[in-house]
């Protein structure tokens, strides 16, 4: 058993360089505190701490009622933008139609450039950064998996970085950057002096790619630095898994917000889940960094220290959202600390610089696993401050909504399933997960007033319903009759070429080639030739699909290989560029891993199971929330429902929304108001001290990516997305006549007496 020391505190000799030598190892110790210039919104989360904190002096309690709409910017692209607009200066940064970056006058709404289509940019948001004598601004995203970047005056793609306008996020990844289909996280990543900090989103399959925290010179493009999630020999908390276990586990990545103190030069990483979320036994051990606060020197990524959170996930309980950096006063001492809220309802406090727990953890036991060559860790860390989910589903605590036909269905359920924190997912009985893969606190869902010591929350009690199954086979299996079909025709067709065993020869190895096509694909190759090869017109359908088979081909595989990217719609407007750098396509397409490396322990088999989320609402209300917490005395203050949907509410407000997922935003302000936006195309204003709801409004499209705020000419702006479309079911979708797009409310103007 690894000891508690492994996972639960920090390295001690770098606690103890922090300590005593201060910035020898390159951290500043400053006690100076958070800068005050917060009147602009130039990250996605306000600043590189993604409080979403903002200093207002014109909106506060008594007016912000009075806030109108001051214009709109129109993008729908479909109905799907998720993007969080920035401002620098006199300038909006907004994602619109056909994938386009645009750049907006911050007074009019008028477009200043278009750069379109950026068909596979990041959804969620992009980062800005500026050279020190501001001769040099540059707006830096991803776009199909590589590292782009646009001269933020001009719009245009800017050539002299990386190769040719890109980086390749695939590489150093210990696997072939080829057979990478996705790694590009939705969120932008954190800017930190002259470096991008950028996470990524390779998956949750089972031998998915590592999530390898990486740092890019922003001005040449250079890999910097790279922090292995999943330890490599000779690291930190390599022992915490199985001998070469970076070889064939992914994930452990931050697919969502990270936060960086620019004082100290410290950057805070929130880590998912390893691959496969819901089943360990290739990865016995405690799985360091799994489900862990990390915190790293910004300039070098060295570990300084962290904390697991999860110890050996089977439960897909990410830390998604950022952490907030704030200062508390616990007895009579002020802490500059860090806090991080979960998926399963628990909130986190550490001492920013050393991570030593600012609130109590005690490690408790849970249920072990009866999976066949599964060891689930025997306890798990338990926060001494309350939770904000419920953690069980019960007869007494089903919504109250369900027909009686649809209660008794789920009586029977629950007396033949397991529920309750912890409960290790079974392939004999149904686990019922409150909060299961969606629920608890995800991305956009924590801000913070840092110098008051107030955490802001937004959740859902959201279930999951799991059930294990073994995972077939890689390749399909054939009938001994298509086996024999797909050999002989291989034997006669193509081993003069490719080689017995399909190992190769005159032609290339086509081991498990069936992999790199779709089936379409496959048999265009076949019947039509390709290169030297000639093709085979009279080949039958059932010859084909065995032979794709044999080839390790998957029916109804589609054709993930990187391509050229195709034409842009024509836009109208000022567009000054378009596609971003040309990234040329794969010159080869390897073949996703699919198996373990040779030599490395495995499982008799591998199970897997959906993510269960079909019952949006199972249980009673609240099932969303907006919460304060008060750090300064580890307690609750506040809490109030948010969001609204017909699915079962009925347009009841008391109980928020059931359906999709709140990954929403806020903006707290330093007169007192707490924004937060809310399913149902709402957008709220709470008094921060005791949750009144001080202003409403209805959009006319549902809300996505983070509101923002921003002062020009000494006025002080709001700006909400509101591009998604409402969910058939929604309880606004008819909503009329209300402003969609980017719009942007201010305070009216005064009359002159």
């Amino acid at each position: 058993m690894i000891s508690n020391s492994s996972f639960r505190i920090f390295s001690v000799s770098t606690a103890l360089c922090i300590l005593i030598i201060g910035f020898s190892c390159g951290i500043k110790s400053s006690s100076k505190k958070l800068s005050s210039n917060r009147t602009t919104w130039s990250h996605y989360g306000g600043s590189q701490d993604q409080s979403k904190f903002f200093y207002t002096s014109q909106i506060t309690k008594k007016n912000v009622n009075q806030l109108a709409v001051a214009w709109t910017y129109p993008a729908d692209d479909n109905g799907f933008l998720m993007f969080s607009p920035i401002v620098i200066d006199t300038i909006m940064y907004v994602l619109g139609n056909n994938s386009s970056l645009v750049a907006l006058n911050v007074l009019t709404g008028k477009e200043i450039w278009i750069h379109t289509g950026l068909q596979g940019i990041a959804r969620r948001g992009i980062n800005y950064w500026e050279s020190s004598d501001k001769t040099d601004k540059r707006l830096v995203f991803t776009l199909n998996n590589t590292l782009q970047t646009i001269n933020a005056l001009t719009g245009k793609t800017i050539t002299s970085f990386g190769n040719n306008g890109y980086v390749d996020m695939r590489e150093g990844l210990d696997r072939e950057p080829s057979s990478i289909r996705r790694m590009q996280a939705m969120m932008p990543g954190v800017i930190f002096e002259n470096l991008v900090i950028m996470g990524s989103a390779p998956g949750e399959d089972y031998f998915s790619p590592p999530g390898y925290v990486r740092a890019y010179n922003v001005v040449t493009g250079k890999l910097e630095w790279t922090f292995h999630t999943i330890p490599h020999p000779g690291e930190f908390g390599y022992e915490t898994w199985p001998k070469d276990a970076y070889k064939y586990v992914g994930g452990v990545n931050v697919w969502s917000e990270m936060s960086v103190d620019k004082e100290r030069g410290i950057a805070y990483l929130p880590l998912g889940s390893p691959t496969y979320d819901y089943y360990g036994g290739d990865r016995e051990g405690s799985n360091l960094f799994g489900n862990s606060l990390v915190a790293l020197d910004a300039r070098t990524g060295k570990r300084l220290w962290h904390y697991q959170t999860v110890h050996h996930d089977l439960w897909d309980y990410d830390l998604p959202s950022a952490p907030q950096l704030i200062t508390v006063n616990r007895n009579g001492k002020r802490i500059d600390a860090v806090a991080v809220g979960t998926k399963h309802g628990f909130v986190f406090v550490f001492d920013r610089v050393t991570g030593e727990p600012v609130f109590p953890i005690e490690e408790k036991s849970f249920p072990q696993s009866e999976m066949p060559g599964e060891k689930s860790w025997p306890t798990q860390p338990i926060s001494s401050l309350p939770s904000f989910t419920r953690h069980e589903v019960t007869k007494e605590n089903l919504n109250p909504y369900f027909s009686e036909q649809e209660k008794q269905k789920w009586y029977k359920r629950i007396d033949s399933a397991r529920s309750g924190l912890f409960v290790p997912p079974s392939d004999k009985y149904e686990t019922i997960m409150m909060t299961g893969a969606l629920g608890g606190a995800s991305y956009g869902n924590t801000a913070s007033n840092p110098q008051k010591g107030m955490l802001y929350l937004l959740s859902q009690d959201y279930a999951s319903v799991y059930k294990l199954s073994k995972v077939p086979p890689p390749r399909p299996v054939l009938s001994k009759e298509e086996a024999d079909k797909a050999k002989g025709f291989y034997e006669i067709t193509c081993q003069s070429c490719h080689g017995k065993d399909m190992v190769g020869g005159l032609g290339p190895a086509l081991v498990n080639s069936g992999q790199r096509f779709s089936y379409d694909d496959f048999k265009t190759v076949v019947t039509q030739g390709k290169g030297r090869m000639p093709g085979f017109v009279h080949v039958e359908e059932a010859t084909l699909s065995a032979l794709y088979r044999y080839m390790g081909g998957v029916p109804n595989r589609p054709n993930f290989a990187r391509r050229a990217a195709p034409a842009s719609k024509k836009m109208e407007g000022p567009v000054v560029d378009s596609g971003g750098a040309k990234i040329p396509a794969d010159a080869k397409q390897a073949v996703a891993m699919t198996d373990y490396p040779e030599g490395v322990a495995r499982p008799a088999n591998r199970y897997t199971t959906g993510y269960g989320t079909d019952w949006q609402a199972l249980t009673a209300g609240p099932w969303a929330s907006i919460l304060a917490y008060d750090l300064n005395k580890g307690t609750i203050k506040w809490r109030q429902p948010i969001g609204l949907d017909s699915a079962f509410s009925k347009g009841d407000k008391s109980n928020g929304a059931p359906a999709g997922v709140q990954r929403k935003g806020m903006v707290v302000t330093s007169t007192g108001v707490v924004f937060a936006t809310g399913k149902g195309g709402i957008v709220y204003a709470f008094d921060a001290d005791n949750g009144k709801m001080l202003w409403e409004t209805r959009l006319g499209s549902e809300t996505g990516g983070q509101p923002a705020m921003f002062t020009i000419n000494g006025k002080e702006y709001l700006v909400v997305n509101a591009t998604t479309n409402f969910a058939r079911d929604s309880y606004n979708y008819s909503n009329k006549g209300a402003p969609r797009g980017y719009v942007v409310y201010a305070l009216p103007e005064k009359k002159k007496k």
